[in-house]
């Protein structure tokens, strides 16, 4: 029965992607679904009013009808999942990040730039779809920690080959994207619009193309990944001894926790932030000090 089900969406969603689905290339019709209702509607079988359970879309078609709420519930919370993978398309990004960066985090710039024409047409899509108000903050946040990636990679190759970002003259300041009707640069994206989201694991996801950075993951982000991602990534950063060396009583940390070290005191204070995504109990009394920062290309 739940394969029915499924194969039933997939035919609904199939007969709106005309409308309301985001093409993978140039959308064009940018209507987000709304959000379904269930209905009890009163039927005559064999002599005998009984309730059938219809679910219908905002138009008040019918997609289907059940014999209980909650089969009609299992139905919505299915369309709702496939609206939300729906909201924006990152496959053509997460396509070349599978192509030319490592399990690890490495670059390959000398192949990524012999698709540049590929990944500007992604961040010039990126404009076609900013997020609104009907978006999560999941996806918001997957959007931009996309854009700014994608970006940083652009910057790079704009001026390849290079030792490090700190080459090029005020990196974080040029306005070379233009999403809708606006020009950004890297510092109003991270500052003015992620930072703003009160999520301190995106230090783990953004990028700055040195070494001493987190890694790039080699995966698009999403909606529905980015919970799990980013928890993945804070372990993994924290873990890693060449950016963090971490003891009971002995902190030595990335400058990314005195660079933005408000950010990590959200709910509560750094000890327990950091002793949420590691294996050591770490001491309230451990002595804190910073490594170096390696600012040398991330290839």
């Amino acid at each position: 029965m739940k394969y029915f089900y499924f194969l039933l969406i997939s035919i609904f969603m199939s007969s709106c992607c005309s409308t309301k689905q985001i093409a993978q290339t140039k959308p064009k019709n940018t209507e987000l679904l709304k959000p379904l209702t269930v209905e009890e509607i009163p039927t005559i079988e064999k002599d005998n009013i009984t309730q059938t359970v219809e679910v219908i879309d905002n138009n008040g078609k019918v997609i289907v009808g059940v014999e209980t709420i909650e089969e009609a519930d299992d139905i919505l919370k299915a369309l709702e999942t496939e609206k939300q993978t729906q909201i924006f398309n990152h496959s053509s990004w997460n396509n070349l990040l599978q192509k030319h960066v490592t399990n690890h985090g490495v670059v390959n710039y000398k192949g990524f730039k012999k698709d540049a024409k590929i990944l500007r047409n992604y961040i010039a899509s990126l404009g076609e779809l900013k997020p609104n108000d009907d978006w999560t903050k999941q996806e918001k946040l997957a959007y931009w920690i996309n854009a700014y990636n994608a970006m940083t990679i652009d910057l790079i190759l704009r001026n390849y080959p290079i030792n490090s970002i700190k080459d090029i003259d005020k990196p974080w300041e040029q306005r070379l994207w233009k999403l809708g009707n606006k020009w950004y640069n890297l510092d109003e994206i991270e500052h003015q619009i992620i930072r703003k989201m009160n999520e301190p694991r995106i230090h783990f996801a953004l990028v700055c193309a040195a070494k001493s950075c987190p890694k790039l993951h080699n995966k698009a982000f999403t909606g529905l990944s980015l919970e799990n991602d980013l928890t993945m990534l804070t372990k993994g950063f924290l873990a890693d001894k060449s950016k963090n060396d971490i003891t009971q009583n002995n902190l030595k940390l990335s400058k990314i926790f005195k660079w933005f070290a408000k950010d990590f005191k959200i709910d509560g204070s750094l000890i327990d932030f950091l002793n949420q995504y590691t294996d050591v109990n770490i001491s309230d009394k451990a002595k804190k000090s910073f490594k170096d920062y390696n600012w040398y290309l991330n290839e």
